[in-house]
């Protein structure tokens, strides 16, 4: 079972009570950090996030199926109050607890069901290369997203590529996404898309700069469509990294470098995946 699988076990085993990241991440076999970026990027969740949908999920099936009080089914689902429970349930679904009790389903409620990992489906994870690369200056354009939220990160390279391959002091026609966990245990990420450049001058509206420090990496393949990378990502640091001996330095978590091995009009072909090393 994959480390990811093990977190996802541990967390359908024991969601219902009080879990701890720290617990989830023993069991996993992973870095409170590592685990809250690798869980995002595999399956879309922050952890925090799953969590409260299943219990919600179980709390909506528990008032349209037992005759429990409102107030018991919130207790249950690990709220402290009526209130707390009435605000985060309308926040999920749309409805108050009392609106689904009268309605006596939950047809129109969109539940989390347990997330499955199928890991005779993950792809083969080709051992990786090793290189030290010179310091660069990177500029392009950065968003911030929620794990559940990175649909919108194709819409943000539509907007980089509008100015790719005419961006001033530009070198070269690679291209990099730069993914840096925005604070230990965030249910969040920043996401860059940009090119290396010599200088900062006469940058596009809304470009923003971050230089890389002079760095060894462990460079990986990912072969095929980029909507397929997460499971990439999944093998390194769910698989790969905790095995390797090696540590990864963290600033930034992973580069993605997009050469003309990759085709931006149909999303095919190759991208590496660059996990910056601690020495």
């Amino acid at each position: 079972m994959s480390a990811i699988g093990r977190a996802i076990w541990f967390i359908e085993s024991h969601f219902t009570s009080d879990i701890s990241l720290d617990e989830i991440a023993e069991t996993a076999g992973l870095s409170r950090y590592h685990l809250s970026r690798v869980f995002g990027m595999t399956t879309g969740h922050s952890i925090s996030g799953y969590i409260r949908s299943r219990r919600l999920s179980g709390a909506a099936l528990a008032l349209v199926d037992s005759s429990s009080t409102i107030l018991q089914v919130a207790l249950d689902a690990g709220y402290g109050s009526h209130e707390a429970f009435t605000r985060a349930f309308r926040e999920q679904f749309g409805m108050t607890p009392e609106s689904l009790r009268k309605q006596g389903h939950v047809r129109n409620l969109a539940l989390q069901e347990p997330i499955r990992m199928d890991d005779t489906r993950l792809p083969k994870l080709d051992a990786p290369r090793f290189e030290s690369h010179p310091a660069m200056l990177l500029a392009g354009l950065a968003e911030t997203y929620a794990h559940e939220a990175t649909q919108a990160i194709p819409s943000l390279w539509q907007k980089f590529n509008q100015h790719f391959g005419h961006i001033p002091s530009q070198k070269g026609n690679v291209a990099y996404g730069i993914c840096t966990q925005v604070e230990e245990g965030s249910e969040s990420f920043r996401y860059m898309s940009a090119a290396e450049i010599s200088g900062t001058d006469d940058l596009p509206e809304g470009f923003v700069t971050t230089k890389l420090p002079p760095q060894r990496y462990a460079i990986f393949t990912h072969r095929g469509h980029i909507s397929g990378i997460s499971a990439t990502v999944h093998q390194i640091f769910g698989e790969w990294l905790p095995q390797s001996g090696h540590q990864a330095a963290g600033v930034p978590d992973m580069i993605e470098r997009y050469d003309d091995r990759f085709d931006p009009h149909t999303g095919m072909g190759v991208t590496e995946i660059w996990i910056p090393l601690k020495a």
